[in-house]
């Protein structure tokens, strides 16, 4: 069992409840998952998604930094190519001067998913090619050693510690690796491929002053009920989005379960459907315990990301619940 669990929340909108209440809706879960004993809690990156209220996520983990006391908070994550590493590095600065301690910078590589969300931020897709470039612009933003702007500083950020993780799949693995950084990897239905960008970080590894040695944190779905069947209601809203994404183009709200269950679906929407509901973990307290000795096992992970979305606030807060005695925490 990895036993440093951690919790990336999405912000997804609900049928009924608009992108206000999901903002709410994450200040309150990281207010529960600090009293559960959860080790950091993130927030995510996305522009012009109708189902994701997050797109603002330094000041979204202002607001969660400031509503808890112990947890850690940070971003999972900011999409570097969208910003200017100065601005990303000021931003922080902020959090970390505001809430010494407990501020986490995660990095992604990502632009927006559309050809209108990138000329609206500025960007195009190759952008996201100098990350790497990037990452160290910003990580000298931190320690000082920039030196392309003389005479510029980013404060109050410079000279502060903040831990930065990259998130990373395929060769975003090998820039974490080559900075000396912790690695962040989903999803857990493909751990053959986890294990595998695992390995590599590890291989490729170069100490830095921020990291000594390799620090893995992987990232999926966990859902836990009394029963299977309730845990695998819980993974029926988002698995339903994700299918209608791909069918008409439009990430929608989550829905109730119960309104899912009765749906008529085309065959590609039930192949789409049923695609997206595998592979997850999900089951009882026992099941689950069992299936992530075996992530654990399989991955030498530090630490577990649980990135799970549902309609169902109750039932959300009880697997997280049950994940944490699972856990010991």
């Amino acid at each position: 069992m990895i036993r440093k669990l951690s919790i990336l929340d999405r912000s997804r909108t609900r049928q009924g409840h608009p992108a206000p209440q999901a903002l709410r809706d994450t200040v309150e879960l990281a207010r529960t998952a600090e009293e559960l004993g959860y080790h950091r809690f993130w927030v995510s990156e996305h522009h012009s998604v109708p189902g994701v209220a997050g797109s603002a996520p330094t000041v979204l983990a202002a607001a969660v930094a400031g509503a808890t006391h112990r947890i850690r908070v940070g971003t999972g994550g900011v999409m570097l190519p969208n910003h200017q590493p100065m601005v990303v590095a000021e931003q922080f600065g902020v959090l970390e001067a505001l809430f010494p301690g407990r501020i986490d910078m995660g990095l992604g590589r990502s632009v927006g998913f559309t050809g209108g969300i990138r000329r609206a931020l500025g960007r195009d897709t190759g952008d996201a090619d100098r990350f790497e470039e990037q990452l160290a612009e910003l990580l000298g933003w931190l320690d000082g050693t920039q030196r392309a702007h003389p005479e510029v500083h980013a404060h109050p950020a410079e000279g502060l510690r903040i831990p930065t993780y990259v998130l990373a799949t395929g060769e975003g693995a090998g820039i974490a690796a080559r900075a000396g950084l912790p690695l962040v990897v989903g999803d857990l239905r493909a751990r053959d491929r986890v294990s595998g960008i695992i390995e590599a970080y590890r291989k490729e590894f170069r100490p830095s002053p921020r990291v000594t040695e390799p620090y893995v944190v992987v990232s999926g779905t966990v859902a836990i009920a009394a029963t299977q069947e309730e845990a695998r209601r819980i993974l029926i809203p988002e698995a339903w989005a994700l299918a209608h994404s791909r069918t008409r183009g439009s990430f929608p709200p989550l829905r109730p379960a119960e309104e899912i269950d009765a749906l008529e679906m085309t065959a590609k929407e039930r192949e789409l459907y049923e695609g997206a509901l595998a592979g997850h973990i999900h089951g009882t307290e026992e099941q689950v315990a069992a299936e992530l000795a075996e992530v654990a096992e399989r991955t030498g992970a530090d630490e577990l990301l649980v990135t799970t979305s549902t309609y169902d606030r109750t039932a959300l807060l009880d697997s997280y619940a049950r994940l944490a005695r699972i856990a010991g925490l």
